[in-house]
């Protein structure tokens, strides 16, 4: 007696995966550089091995059915953790090769990082890296997730399944447009000032809610006029005359020594930013070598 096993490989999955997220099957052999024919025999392998059907076929079209729909994540994951162990392999090599992955959010990608990552791919010219540019709340859902090695944020984040540390310091300046600056500033004065704000989620604007508590002010009291979802959205807007707003001191300098918008006078205080990984997660040495940088740059 012959028995034939049967199991999932890595290909099948990475065949269903495309498939379902463009839910064409050409599309999907052409972004897999794959013919049409071998995409539709992984996926009937698949489907006949465990004997469900993961797409719904109706005319030319199709669609995930609710095996399918269950089964994209898992798949998504288990790919996830096969890349994950080849990079380990890879990376072990001397940072020869290799990928670092980090996602920072706006304020630390566009104007505190980049300094440390032209260090870093002088140093390592062999190692690719990405960056991911969000704010701070979905840099801890990549980071938790497995999507990235490293994450670096500009608040606090509340999840017992990430470790984080301080690794940088940064200050929020109170901006206007115009250059006459009130003598004092007060909580009555913030309450009626008329405020742009970044977006719920965002590390600057957590730090600004933290520190107007501070002064015994809810943010639900502060007049704002404007909510955008980028530093230099909320810049603008301040210099067209929207009213006030808090942004990093490494935004605004330019701009204050440009003389199109002015510091009001209110120290909001030092705030830190973080290092983020997942503490069940491996650390790559590419993640620990621009950890070094950063460390070197501090001290």
């Amino acid at each position: 007696m012959i028995v034939v096993w049967v199991v999932m490989t890595l290909e099948q999955l990475r065949l269903f995966i495309a498939v379902a997220e463009r839910e064409h099957v050409t599309a999907a052999s052409r972004a897999l550089n794959v013919t049409q024919s071998a995409v539709s025999a992984g996926i009937a392998t698949l489907e006949e091995r465990h004997g469900v059907k993961l797409f719904h076929r109706v005319g030319r079209g199709i669609r995930l059915t609710e095996a399918g729909r269950l089964f994209l994540p898992e798949a998504r994951a288990v790919l996830a953790r096969a890349s994950a162990a080849e990079a380990v392999l890879e990376e072990f090599s001397g940072l020869k090769r290799g990928t670092l992955r980090v996602v920072a959010s706006q304020t630390i990608a566009a104007y505190w990082l980049p300094v440390t990552l032209v260090a870093f791919r002088r140093k390592y010219p062999h190692v690719a890296v990405e960056l991911a540019i969000t704010n701070t709340e979905e840099a801890a859902t990549r980071v938790r997730d497995g999507e990235v090695d490293l994450g670096i944020v500009e608040a606090i984040v509340d999840d017992p399944v990430l470790a984080q540390w301080p690794i940088g310091t940064d200050r929020l300046t109170i901006i206007q447009a115009s250059p006459c600056l009130p003598d004092a500033v007060d909580a009555q004065w913030l309450r009626a000032a008329s405020w742009v704000m970044r977006e719920p989620g965002s590390g600057t604007r957590a730090t600004l809610e933290h520190n107007l508590r501070q002064f015994g002010i809810e943010p639900a009291e502060l007049n704002v006029s404007l909510v955008l979802p980028s530093n230099e959205g909320v810049r603008t807007a301040i210099e067209a005359g929207a009213g006030i707003g808090a942004l990093s001191s490494l935004v605004v300098t330019p701009a204050l020594h440009a003389g199109t918008l002015h510091a009001v006078p209110q120290a909001l205080g030092i705030r830190s930013f973080y290092g983020l990984r997942h503490k069940e997660r491996y650390r790559s040495p590419a993640a620990e070598a621009l950890l070094s940088l950063i460390a070197d740059r501090s001290l």
